[in-house]
């Protein structure tokens, strides 16, 4: 809101009662009619809470939300601009074909949903059910991520469903299941002001989930010491007690090195680990030739290092251990994951208060939409879909024979591969832009171009979009309503803000209208969210992530309700673990040897660098949105390649000259940007931009065997000094003197 430049006592005079001061300073003149809504932001996975101001059905500003408890009013760059994208000339407002050489034209919704429908029928009679897939969203509300799954399993009958959470926290969730038998954060983020020691793996937390650090700035004010494990020195590492610069795809050294020098001391928590833990004296075994000496060589740092963060870690009387996609995008994600969690069990810092574990998530429902059976391995309250128990009751609750719900499917780069060998010949995605975010870019556009039959769901012409034949006009999530699950596992209620605007519609709608369609309208009649949370509600009762007890009204009451929730009346489960009792069977955590593996791809003398990936802060994922949002742009408007000044020197590269870095795969041109936090070894792109500028032209397909996920932070990769580009969006950079 900008700040108007006149007198107040003037503004008072012609405004009167319509005047309020606004937070931030200064006054807003608030129109007439105007209503705020309390929702959430639609980006990352702490799903801040905000209030949206609305006149005419046109969202026209913002308040701060002060009372909801997680960010107490705070928001990032993005959640300050997300409003502005409602109103954006690229909106979608009625379904669209693609006519070869023509472009996109409108077409009815009848058209288009009858041609959708037949061409499902014809792809699946001809090549059967499974030649038909969908890839959906982390970004979706609770009820769409329900609904997609049984869509696919119903509608469909089709195996062959997946999710971009597949690059989001499936290797934490892999690793969270195995030693804790449950995947969720353990912790509420109020825990973290109250451990004395903190230790951030792989998470560019200040960027990427900016509100985080104002806890992690609480717990430093209460005396608390942080160690940051990552190849660059990112804004939060700035101020840590301890820095560990690791090589990227070495944080085992790092994680087994301080587990063999606590076992050495004394620091692990004997008594918790015969009570609680099965394991130990295996792990221990493992860990024992990982010295600092032989885990520094692994991580790439020295061994000093390694020690200090044992001698931090190990004596704390609390600590708060959390990671992201630095350690999770390997081939060995899950591993590493696991050897992070090793070090919070076996210091028997979890269950208590200012005690913990917690993954950080990354899309907006990273947690709750792989709950709810969007997954290719998983049925609503993430059941397992290999589990004939699990299948009975999900069929029972759906209505329909236990035999006719497919089994597991293919993982998303899998899927796109059956997709490139001529497997699979129809797809529908919806909040997903694999043409920018999955590995192997190239690749993944070819693979699109070989659809037979391939409908996008979107508010904008996304950059895959544009490979679909028919385009369907869906929602922003300001303009539906639902539930999602945020990083702390906090169930939180979405309001309706606005209608869709023009022709476009609800996207839960039109997936019915398309079930409707195929036959099986009787079994998607729903005439709300509402009525699909209470259909997804009892679909998770008795599963891990139980919704059951919860409602709507329950959920706004207490500014969100913690799974599990099994009855009416119960409270929620903010802390995880808080008895002693764990998620398997016998009750226990279950610790996992670990040993450290070479990644997928390792530099050599033709490919002598390593290239990592990762975001900034004023962009969001593949930049559907974020790119559409010129404050956004103009923070950070083209990719840039960070670069150490050893290694530019050496390859004869200044500040600002276009640099190729090139994979076996493709290449990327971007200015360099020399900086002193990355690694000498290593070079740094963001991944939001697509085309001759998506980082992913040089990532690999490589995935790891347990959770799926892309090997994102490790590649190699050559760079080398080239000529200014010609292409016209680079020169329009070029000739606007650059980043400032």
């Amino acid at each position: 809101m900008a700040r108007l430049p006149v007198d107040i006592p003037t503004l008072v005079k012609d405004f009167g009662p319509t005047l309020h001061r606004i937070p931030a300073g200064g006054w807003a003149h608030t129109i007439e009619d105007e209503k705020l809504v309390k929702t959430h932001c639609c980006f990352c996975g702490q799903q801040c809470g905000i209030q949206l101001r609305v006149h005419n059905n046109k969202i026209v500003g913002f308040e701060p939300w002060e009372d909801f408890p997680f960010n107490r009013g705070k928001l990032c760059p993005k959640g300050v601009k997300r409003y502005m994208q409602d109103e954006h000339p690229d909106r979608l407002k009625h379904p669209m074909q693609r006519v070869e050489g023509k472009g996109f034209e409108a077409i009815s919704w009848d058209f288009a949903l009858q041609r959708v429908s037949s061409e499902i029928r014809r792809i699946q009679d001809t090549y059967g059910k499974d030649a038909f897939a969908i890839l959906t969203g982390a970004s979706l509300t609770n009820e769409k991520a329900y609904l997609m799954g049984k869509f696919a399993r119903v509608a469909l009958q089709t195996a062959n469903i997946d999710y971009n959470g597949r690059l989001c926290m499936v290797s934490a969730g892999a690793a969270s299941k195995k030693v804790f038998g449950i995947d969720r954060s353990a912790n509420p983020w109020s825990d973290i002001p109250k451990a004395k020691v903190i230790l951030v793996a792989g998470a560019n937390i200040a960027e990427c989930a900016p509100i985080t650090t104002d806890y992690i700035w609480q717990a430093r004010e209460n005396g608390a010491k942080l160690i940051i494990l990552d190849p660059r020195m990112t804004p939060i590492a700035r101020n840590a007690d301890l820095f560990i610069p690791v090589r990227s795809g070495g944080d085992i050294g790092v994680f087994n090195g301080m587990l063999h020098v606590m076992i050495e001391r004394g620091w692990i928590d004997r008594p918790f680990i015969d009570q609680h833990t099965v394991g130990f004296e295996q792990l221990a075994e493992t860990v024992r030739k990982y010295t600092p000496e032989y885990a520094a060589k692994i991580a790439g740092v020295p061994p000093a290092m390694i020690v200090k963060a044992a001698e931090l870690w190990g004596p704390a009387p609390t600590s708060f251990l959390m990671h992201s996609r630095g350690i999770e995008h390997h081939t060995k994600g899950v591993d590493n994951c696991i050897a992070a969690i090793n070090l919070v069990v076996a210091s028997g810092r979890i269950g208590r208060e200012g005690c913990g574990y917690a993954m950080i998530t990354g899309q907006g429902n990273g947690q709750g939409a792989r709950e709810q059976g969007q997954k290719c391995d998983q049925l609503p309250g993430m059941r397992d879909i290999a589990n004939p128990e699990h299948r009975r009751y999900i069929a029972g609750i759906w209505g329909v024979p236990e035999e006719s719900i497919p089994q597991k499917g293919l993982s998303a780069i899998p899927l796109v591969e059956a997709i490139h060998d001529g497997k699979i010949k129809g797809l529908i995605s919806i909040c997903f832009n694999p043409a920018i975010s999955l590995p192997d870019a190239n690749f993944v556009r070819e693979a699109l171009e070989k659809l037979e039959f391939y409908v996008n769901i979107d508010f904008f012409l996304s950059d895959t979009a544009r490979y679909a034949d028919v385009v369907l006009a869906g929602s922003l999530m300001e303009e539906d309503e639902g539930t999602t699950t945020s990083v702390e596992g906090r169930v939180i209620r979405h309001r309706k803000v606005v209608a869709p605007p023009g022709e476009a519609r609800e996207d839960w709608k039109i997936l019915c209208d398309i079930a409707d369609r195929l036959g099986h309208g009787d079994k998607f009649r729903y005439a709300s969210p509402r009525e699909i949370f209470e259909e997804m509600r009892i679909a998770s009762k008795g599963g891990v992530s139980d919704y059951f007890g919860m409602s709507w009204e329950r959920i706004e009451e207490n500014n969100g309700l913690f799974w599990p929730c099994p009855e009416a009346g119960h409270p929620g489960t903010p802390r995880l673990y808080e008895n002693g009792k764990f998620g398997h069977p016998d009750g226990k955590a279950h610790f996992i040897p670990i040993e450290w593996r070479p990644s997928a791809e390792m530099p050599d003398e033709e490919y002598p660098i390593i290239l990592t990936t990762g975001r900034v802060v004023s962009q969001f994922l593949s930049g559907n949105q974020t790119r559409r949002i010129g404050s956004l742009v103009d923070q950070y408007s083209q990719p840039l390649c960070e670069i150490h000044p050893r290694l530019a020197e050496k390859l004869g590269i200044a500040d600002g000259d276009f640099v190729k870095v090139e994979s076996r795969r493709g290449n990327v041109v971007v200015r360099a940007n020399l900086v002193k936090t990355i690694r000498p070894d290593t070079v740094f792109v963001p991944y939001h931009w697509p085309l001759d500028r998506s980082a992913n032209n040089c990532t690999i397909r490589a995935i790891d065997p347990v959770s799926n996920i892309p090997e994102f932070k490790t590649c190699a990769v050559r760079v080398s000094k080239v000529n200014q580009p010609t292409d016209p969006i680079a020169m329009l950079e070029v000739q606007a003197g650059g980043i400032q």
